[in-house]
């Protein structure tokens, strides 16, 4: 390991902290020790504390506040010349436990789940930074080998911006998954509704089974522990009641509020580069899902990833008369780089065959799709 500072992680066994354990050892060539607040006896609190020149906290959010108090009570001021950190979706009371400590301090929130590739790239993470001095240099080193699109921000303005950017949207598809599970059945189940997808529908759905696949705690604590939350929820109930009730009128003047209150003047606010930048987002995840969906198309690894070994792909399938409608790659957690490759439908199954073998025989690609 190199001459650069001591890692110490303090989490309970959670996904963020082994993923950072990881980033720190192998991107950044650092050593790193940590301690499960669950089950760990293997170091104590305080050989943590002194071994520790970087100390972050990466645990559950209700119980962070409370795990911080308890480190500056057992580091007693040794603290003075470290570094700090907590990872969490709140800001305001970690940050708040964390400057009772002499220690230099600084919160971050990566604004996704442990990525699968090495970095953060094209994810935002917010920054907010309270009593940052010698330990600047090392931050901005670190932040910039995450590759993350930093945001700097007050952990009061962090909690106001994620009642809406994870409170309100999370509560929303939360509804949406009980309506789900309640209305559903009645039209035969989610598989029924599939041949009636919209894109609106196949984004909703996938960001609410995205949710249900992960760990509830963290939705429970987003919604529990930012106070911030409980009078969105409010806002959000009153909307969607004035909305129910113009429905329920059902006449001309109803119908006439509701595109003025719900359509006319939230455009106007958003304004029209806003939404026309948003049309276009939209036409490309559009056109993304139906890339991704196609049943016609294969799903390969490249072995060797350096320059030009996608145009060693390419020309084996060239040579072989095959093309392709789109091309998606995406790197995964152990590092590979894989490739979905869209076939048009027309596509000679013999010829695909015999490019398919050559691609592999060659060592170019391997095969993950599980039929041609």
């Amino acid at each position: 390991m190199t001459d650069g500072p001591v890692i110490g992680i303090v989490g309970s066994g959670g996904a963020y902290g082994r993923w950072l354990a990881q980033f720190f050892r192998e991107r950044m060539g650092l050593d790193v020790i940590g301690r499960d607040v669950t089950c760990d006896t293997a170091l104590s609190e305080r050989e943590l504390i002194e071994r520790s020149e970087v100390l972050i906290f990466s645990a559950p959010i209700r119980i962070t506040p409370d795990l911080i108090a308890e480190y500056v009570h057992i580091a007693d001021g040794i603290e003075g010349d470290r570094l700090w950190l907590d990872i969490t979706s709140i800001k305001s009371t970690p940050m708040a436990a964390l400057l009772k400590s002499q220690a230099e301090v600084v919160g971050l929130h990566p604004m996704s789940a442990p990525p699968r590739g090495p970095t953060l790239k094209g994810r935002a993470m917010v920054v907010c930074e309270a009593r940052l001095d010698r330990w600047r240099s090392w931050l901005q080193a670190f932040l910039s080998a995450t590759q993350a699109d930093c945001v700097q921000a007050s952990p009061e303005q962090h909690d106001q911006a994620m009642a809406l950017v994870q409170g309100m949207v999370h509560a929303s598809h939360m509804a949406q998954g009980a309506l789900w599970r309640e209305l559903a059945p009645a039209v035969g189940g989610l598989a029924a509704i599939e041949p009636f997808h919209t894109v609106g529908y196949e984004l909703d759905l996938t960001v609410t089974q995205r949710m249900l696949a992960g760990n509830p705690a963290i939705y429970q604590d987003i919604q529990f522990e930012n106070p911030h939350v409980s009078p969105m929820l409010d806002r959000l109930v009153e909307h969607v009641t004035r909305l129910r009730d113009l429905v329920t009128t059902g006449d001309d003047d109803a119908r006439t509020r509701m595109r003025e209150d719900w359509l006319g003047d939230s455009a106007t606010f958003f304004g029209d580069e806003s939404l026309d930048r948003g049309s276009r987002r939209f036409e490309r995840m559009a056109h993304l899902l139906a890339d991704l969906g196609s049943a016609d198309s294969l799903d390969v690894v490249l072995p060797q990833d350096s320059p030009g070994s996608l145009r060693a792909l390419l020309s084996v399938f060239e040579a072989h008369g095959v093309s392709f409608d789109s091309i998606h790659s995406s790197r995964v957690s152990n590092g590979e780089l894989r490739f979905r490759l869209g076939l048009p439908g027309d596509t000679s199954a013999a010829e695909l065959a015999a490019a398919v073998a050559r691609m592999q025989a060659e060592g170019i690609a391997r095969l993950l799709s599980p039929d041609l």
